[in-house]
């Protein structure tokens, strides 16, 4: 429990004296569990004062070498900062601590001058930021210590186990999300920044495509006019309260890009806050056309961004409500209708809901039978059934995910895929299998996972997540997003698999569909585009190490932009489109579509998939795959 705290206060390593852990380490290591169980909180508390002794003493050395002004500062001489620390021992001395603390604010400054600042503006940028910060640290009441102290302990069950003080619990709704008159965003901290854990759907960051999951927030401003205020290293309460507002009104964001090369590399979005509305969030349809040869078939696209249900007109007995369930079976029934030769299911960033309805919409496509199993804490197994037998859609069916497909997506996903009943397509999903429970305690709550989720064939969805057929690279890394990129995980295990039925034969299918599959992507422009930018952005988080040197990190930045820039005029070129003479221009292009809400049928994932669609339905039709 003692390393879990410390980690939990000083993760880069940056505060603590080498000295302070051995202390530690001497007085509690072996008995700090014992006297947390025992309600000794002394131990946790002299821990927490002696970190905040020492983030005080590094944010009042670091303003005081602010205010002496930045004018002889030399950025011509090559040195460097190793960015990630948590696993470089502690500075030893005073003189390595003040060494270290030189490099990260010579790396802030840097960033902010790549940016062509003015020394005066970075200056003040900077001073404001650390004071503030400082501010922050001196007004840490008990019940901050406190709840530091016990979420060390909770989350080293794992990383959804959080206790909320009263304060929090006002804030708390899913893990800091803006769906009420904000922007519709989950947030959560990421070292000394904000970052997006995924997008509402429906809400009006999601309906922008303005900003993304994995994008860092560095940077708050109210209205048209408002000024720029750095939220850097604000803690996550604080940052949502400055992005939440009234509906209407503008608040503009400074982001890090996902896909950004370097910290320095920022852009400003404006979202207009409102409410996320069930409408926005519906299943909605659209009908690509693939030719092959002298044919031409109709693929149907239900595009699924959330499993919602008006629960409240449900149970009022309102035959109107609306539900996933309801919209996909009526959007079915028109694609139907329409002539299509197979349907797609777009899971992409879809990051759960309803359990219900994860479960009614699996019915649509099997006839009776299981579902989903979840195994609660004391070992029990309830099975989720579908008690419908009618099969709404019974035809050729392809599935697309995404590392941000999660929860009730994988779910889906997964029954579909152990029933053999339709081809996955995409990236590996989330990997949230596990089930919270808010309780309420006299003074806050507690978020605890109390169950967990297992496919009928008995492999969970946690960790791994749900696996694809075949896979169609995104940009998101497996290793740095999604479950098992956060600390203390719950693994994957397995428990009995249930009795179901399957319906196609998948081993002689899949075989065949991955050839075909392999064969386009290698002709492919739009698949080898995605996975460059799958590499380099893998190349970018594996760099540990930046230079200190303005002028080689203005030539590392100068070919970044190169290479992307030439990247992107390849992909345009072959698509007939005039290529960009600065990279900038591109994203001057995304925004005139950014509200587009329209399903694009242009998207290469989504033609691939309906190529595989039209494999699928011709190996039908030549009674190559047996039912």
């Amino acid at each position: 429990m003692l390393y879990r705290f410390l980690d939990e206060l000083d993760p880069s390593h940056s505060y603590f004296y080498t000295s302070d852990i051995k202390e530690f380490e001497s007085k509690y290591r072996y008995t700090l569990d014992d006297d947390f169980k025992s309600g000794n909180l002394a131990p946790g508390f002299e821990i927490f004062n002696r970190y905040q002794q020492r983030v005080i003493e590094r944010l009042t050395d670091i303003v005081e070498l602010l205010e002496g002004g930045l004018d002889n500062w030399k950025f011509d001489i090559e040195e460097t900062l190793r960015t990630d620390r948590k696993d470089i021992p502690w500075p030893d001395s005073e003189a390595a601590m003040k060494e270290l603390w030189r490099k990260r604010l010579k790396n802030n400054v840097l960033n902010l001058k790549l940016t062509d600042k003015s020394l005066e503006d970075v200056q003040e940028t900077l001073l404001k930021r650390y004071k503030n910060q400082l501010n922050r640290v001196l007004q840490n009441s008990n019940d901050d210590a406190f709840e530091f102290y016990i979420n060390s302990l909770a989350l080293s069950m794992d990383p959804h186990t959080q206790y909320f003080s009263p304060h929090r619990s006002e804030n708390f709704n899913i893990n800091m999300s803006l769906s009420l008159e904000g922007i519709g965003a989950v947030l959560q901290a990421e070292d000394e920044y904000t970052k997006v854990l995924r997008l509402i759907a429906g809400g009006p960051a999601e309906r922008s495509k303005l900003l993304k999951a994995a994008d860092r927030i560095v940077g708050v401003a109210q209205g048209a006019d408002g000024e720029m205020v750095d939220i850097v290293s604000w803690r996550l309460d604080e940052v949502v309260n400055k992005i939440r507002g009234p509906k209407g009104t503008l608040v503009r964001l400074e982001i890090i890009p996902a896909d950004a090369v370097d910290n320095h590399q920022t852009k400003v979005i404006k979202i207009v806050r409102d409410k996320v509305k069930l409408e926005e969030q519906a299943a909605k349809k659209e009908i690509i056309e693939i030719k092959r040869d002298v044919d031409t078939y109709k693929i149907g696209i239900i595009d699924v961004p959330a499993f919602y249900a008006d629960f409240k007109g449900m149970h009022a007995g309102n035959p109107d409500y609306t539900s996933t369930t309801k919209d996909v079976r009526k959007l079915i029934a028109e694609l139907l209708v329409e002539g299509v030769k197979g349907i797609i299911i777009d899971l992409r960033d879809n990051g759960g809901g309803s359990l219900q309805e994860a479960n009614s919409l699996t019915g649509l496509f099997i006839g009776l039978g299981p579902t989903v199993q979840v195994r609660n804490a004391n070992g029990r197994i309830d099975i989720i059934r579908d008690h419908d037998p009618k099969l709404v859609y019974s035809g050729p069916l392809v599935v697309l995910v995404n590392r941000m497909s999660a929860s009730a997506s994988e779910i889906f996903a997964g029954a579909i895929q152990d029933y053999n009943r339709g081809i996955i397509l995409g990236g590996q999903t989330f990997g949230k299998g596990t089930v919270q429970s808010l309780l309420p305690l006299s003074k806050g709550q507690l978020k605890a996972t109390t169950a967990k989720y297992y496919r009928i064939s008995g492999q969970s969805t946690q960790n791994k997540g749900v696996l694809p057929d075949l896979e169609y690279p995104g940009i998101f890394s497996v290793d740095d997003f999604g479950e098992s990129s956060l600390p203390e995980a719950m693994a994957w295990d397995r428990i009995n698999s249930i009795p179901y039925q399957t319906y196609y034969k998948m081993d002689d299918l899949l075989l065949l569909l991955k050839n075909r599959h392999i064969v386009r992507n290698r002709m492919s422009q739009d698949y080898q585009y995605s996975l460059e930018r799958r590499e380099r952005s893998n190349e970018m988080r594996q760099k540990k190490i930046v230079s200190l040197s303005e002028q080689k990190r203005r030539k590392e930045l100068e070919e970044a932009d190169q290479w992307r820039l030439e990247l992107e005029n390849t992909l345009r070129l072959t698509k007939g489109e005039p290529p960009l003479e600065k990279l900038s221009d591109l994203n001057e292009d995304k925004a005139d579509d950014a509200h587009s809400s329209a399903i694009d049928v242009k998207d290469p994932l989504m033609v691939e998939a309906a190529e595989v669609m039209v494999d699928f339905v011709e190996l039908l039709k030549k009674n190559v795959v047996q039912r």
